[in-house]
């Protein structure tokens, strides 16, 4: 016997909860993204078992670090390390593509079909729309597979088969679009909870103890170059912002890591290098009295996390993937025009952006959060 949805799709009758997968490998900023639409799935129905196929690299935002890791299935009760998913499968796309042919690549590939398979899902929602997230999609074998009519890459949409037509605006309003219509529900926007990694924790209240609570953050990279602001302006406001009497951490992945080293340098010693992980970085951003980024995926963490955020915007338009759900201060000029071609020189329009308009936004969040006397 079956019962169906209100949207037609179908899923076993009986007591057996309904089983969702979530399609969205990366990168950070787009996980992110979709996460408001599969916590408010959760808040309907916390009985439902929701997997996510995912980049390893991006897994922390799932679940917290353990020293079982290398475990490519996870499933337990929810609790503060895995609040919003049940399980997660990774999907180490980075290392296949630097290895597209190797019996490795074929082995992981013929593995993750079998575990997504072996879950039996009813739904699965390719919440990226590329072809490689539509592949993996289609290879779990679900009762139902969805996808956007028009995803971000137009061939993923032949592997649908049932396609949803958009029409929000911001993404994270299109992943409840999306979604919803799914699983035959209205979604909303929900608040987001991201894990609690005790030894992150730890790890940030040492880091801080010589710092207190007057900080901010300057994460400085972006994911090509026309959304990068120059690293010497970066720098200007550092020192500014030092001035003012707040310790300035500039977000690394490593301590080599080049544009932070550069900003920490252009800022005369006046911000220090925090090299962390994902999970470093979850616990160092609930803390921050400011966020300063680009449209990267730590702004929209910061977002995540209901922190103040001052966003620099160019080729991107934030009212399509600006900060969502917190209070923002979002800088674009009039100049800046819409182009994903990935150049490297900082566009144009973003570069009309002052280090005095950035600080003064900072500076206005700080007073609003109290962090100001």
């Amino acid at each position: 016997m079956e019962r169906t949805l209100s949207h037609g799709t179908m899923a076993p009758r009986g007591d057996r909860p309904l089983r969702v997968l979530i399609v969205r490998i990366g990168a950070m900023g787009d996980v992110l993204h979709a996460m408001p639409a599969v916590a408010a799935l959760r808040e309907l129905h916390p009985d439902w078992r929701i997997g996510w196929a995912i980049e390893p690299v991006w897994s922390e935002l799932l679940e917290a670090e353990s020293e079982t890791h290398d475990v490519a299935w996870r499933f337990s009760g929810r609790d503060s390390r895995r609040p919003l998913v049940d399980l997660w499968s990774q999907v180490p796309t980075r290392e296949w593509k630097r290895r597209p042919f190797s019996l490795n690549t074929l082995r992981d590939i013929t593995d993750l079909r079998r575990e997504l398979r072996r879950d039996h899902y009813d739904i699965c929602v390719d919440m990226q729309g590329s072809i490689r997230s539509a592949v993996v999609g289609r290879m779990a074998g679900a009762g139902v597979f969805a996808g956007a009519a028009e995803p971000r890459e137009r061939p993923a949409a032949w592997l649908y088969e049932r396609k949803i037509g958009l029409t929000a605006t911001h993404v994270v309003e299109q992943g409840c679009e999306l979604l919803g219509a799914a699983v035959g529900e209205a979604l909303r926007p929900a608040k987001v909870t991201l894990p609690i990694d005790p030894a992150a924790e730890r790890w940030c209240d040492a880091l801080l103890a010589g710092i207190g609570e007057r900080f901010v953050v300057i994460s400085p990279t972006a994911g090509w170059g026309a959304k990068q602001w120059p690293v010497e302006r970066y720098g200007a406001v550092a020192a500014a912002l030092a001035r003012a009497g707040f310790r300035i951490l500039v977000n690394a992945a490593s301590s080599e890591h080049t544009v932070g080293r550069r900003v920490v340098e252009a800022s005369g010693g006046a911000a220090t290098l925090v090299p962390c992980s994902v999970g470093q970085m979850i616990a160092l951003m609930r803390r921050a009295g400011v966020v300063i980024a680009g449209d990267t995926g730590p702004l929209h963490l910061a977002a995540a996390l209901e922190r103040p955020v001052v966003g620099l915007f160019g080729p991107t338009d934030p009212a399509r993937n600006g900060p969502y759900g917190t209070v923002a201060r979002v800088l674009r000029h009039g100049s800046s025009r819409l182009d994903h071609s990935r150049h490297q020189e900082t566009e144009a329009g973003l570069m009309q952006i002052t280090t005095e308009e950035v600080v003064e936004a900072a500076l206005e969040l700080l007073r609003q959060d109290k962090v100001i006397v």
